[in-house]
């Protein structure tokens, strides 16, 4: 008999569920939304209560599509966001909003960090101190809320206290407690000397497990909520990032990525830690792997925003037949997507969008059409960093619901100049449901799961004539970014 597995995924916009069948095809999925409170320019924060009621919506018509009893699932598997804290007191309650990885409050902490103990730091746990990791947000409010640290006795990691509203259980993956910039890579386990430096106590951590260690079950409580049946085993799971890439079959060194979800995401698997600061370094599924990362934060969101504004008629679908209609260029204009500051390559919370170039000839067309190029070309920014630090891509592997349009995956390739793959399932919930089976012994390894799971969609090769028009346009948009930053910067300090 076939052995069902579950994966749940929280993401910055949605939570989704997707229900798998031991040879990897999707019999249901369903997903609810969540939402973003932006009390502050630069800051970003969402509720966990919100998260679990999702989680309640989603997974019962998941269940439904796929038209199987919810005892017919052998593991599930949870992933989120990387770097999110959720903080709870002696009764387990949670003691204010989760801080999400784009939010930018931190900037003094983190630049005060990297002064007093960068190179410690990277040496320690991989990476460069910045806003996004959770040792600056923490560091944040121990000198603004000290009254939330002083009542904490647990912090979470975001997915790990969405599976803990199943389980009962307090634990995470060691992806995850990199991704805290808490972590110790040579032992494996969190470090004191990084704690240290913020005043934490180790205690308020919690113990570290394999990605794909079963760590509880479904409570009688939960099952209640959620139409899970009790007693279904539950794996530690991974971030998001980590399962996603790993679902989408990047298991040998070489391989790239490109995320283009809420925040578009570039990844290479490589062979033990690339340890490249600013470039992000987590552990991969796969036993002795890692992954380098780097990111932007307005992708897919940007997406939303502009057919929020413009395209409310026409929808994402009309939206995608518009910018196929414009030519490539969009006739001169240009589109700079930092609706929310900007991470890599330029690390500048400060920073803004705009379509520049604009003139009376253009439409809606064009404006889609930049929109599509502006973040193909934020995501060339990204390769161009990571190839200058001596990073070597071959084929890269597409993710996240943006992958779904043709025009926008040719104008990747085209602006690029790599050949873009794209896999018939490429999500964290997908990523998250392969981990599950791993832990609940339907998959005999994250090799079988792979092998017996993953399968390639479609191929889409780079014009060589499209590639260089667009080596010359990235050189104007590049040269506009440069131009524009210390404008940015004034209107910022005129307006905040």
């Amino acid at each position: 008999m076939a052995k069902y597995l579950l994966g749940i995924d929280l993401g910055a916009g949605s939570l989704k569920a997707t229900i798998i069948d031991d040879a990897g095809h999707i019999l249901g999925e369903a997903s609810h939304p969540v939402t973003t409170s932006v009390r502050q320019f630069g800051w970003s924060e969402q509720d966990p209560a919100e998260w679990f009621a999702a989680l309640c919506a989603a997974v019962p018509r998941a269940i439904e599509a796929a038209r199987i009893p919810a005892s017919a699932i052998a593991g599930i598997g949870v992933s989120a966001g990387a770097h999110i804290p959720v903080l709870t007191d002696a009764e387990d309650n949670v003691l204010r909003p989760a801080i999400m990885w784009n939010d930018q409050r931190a900037a003094a902490e983190a630049a005060a960090l990297h002064e007093r103990a960068g190179e410690r730091i990277i040496a320690t746990s991989l990476n460069r101190v910045n806003p996004t990791w959770t040792l600056a947000m923490l560091a944040w409010l121990k000198d603004h809320e000290p009254e939330v640290m002083a009542k904490t006795k647990r912090l979470y990691l975001a997915k790990d206290y969405l599976r803990s509203r199943l389980t009962g259980t307090w634990e995470t993956d060691f992806s995850d407690a990199i991704g805290a910039l808490m972590a110790d890579n040579a032992t494996k386990s969190w470090s004191p000397e990084l704690c240290a430096l913020i005043g934490l106590d180790e205690a308020l951590l919690p113990p570290v497990k394999p990605a794909e260690a079963v760590v509880g079950t479904v409570t009688p409580e939960a099952a209640a909520r959620t139409g899970l049946a009790a007693g279904t085993p539950v794996v530690c799971g991974s971030n998001d990032t980590t399962v996603e890439f790993f679902g989408v079959g990047a298991t040998t060194p070489g391989i790239g990525g490109v995320k283009l979800a809420t925040a578009g995401v570039l990844y290479l698997a490589t062979q033990g830690p690339s340890v490249n600061p600013p470039i992000s370094c987590y552990p991969h599924i796969m036993p002795g792997m890692y992954y380098t990362a780097t990111g932007t934060n307005s992708c897919a969101s940007a997406h939303r925003w502009l057919r929020d504004l413009m395209f409310t008629e026409d929808g994402f679908e009309g939206m995608d037949a518009l910018a196929e209609t414009a030519p490539r260029g969009a006739r001169g204009l240009l589109f700079h997507p930092y609706l929310q500051g900007e991470r890599a390559p330029y690390w500048d919370p400060l920073l803004r969008a705009d379509f520049i170039g604009l003139t009376i000839s253009h439409g809606k067309p064009e404006f889609a059409r930049a929109l599509y190029e502006g973040l193909a070309f934020s995501i060339r920014d990204l390769l161009q960093a990571a190839q200058g630090l001596g990073l070597s891509f071959g084929r890269i592997r597409l993710m996240g619901g943006g992958a779904r349009s043709a025009c926008w995956r040719q104008i990747i390739a085209d602006a690029t100049g790599l050949t873009v793959e794209r896999t018939e399932s490429a999500d964290a919930s997908y990523g998250s449901a392969l981990v599950a089976g791993v832990g609940a012994g339907v998959f005999a390894s994250p090799e079988d799961a792979v092998a017996r799971c993953v399968r390639l969609l479609d191929t889409t090769t780079p014009d060589a004539e499209a590639h260089e028009f667009y080596t010359q346009l990235f050189g104007i948009y590049k040269d506009a970014q440069a131009a524009l930053a210390g404008l940015n910067h004034r209107l910022h300090a005129l307006f905040s």
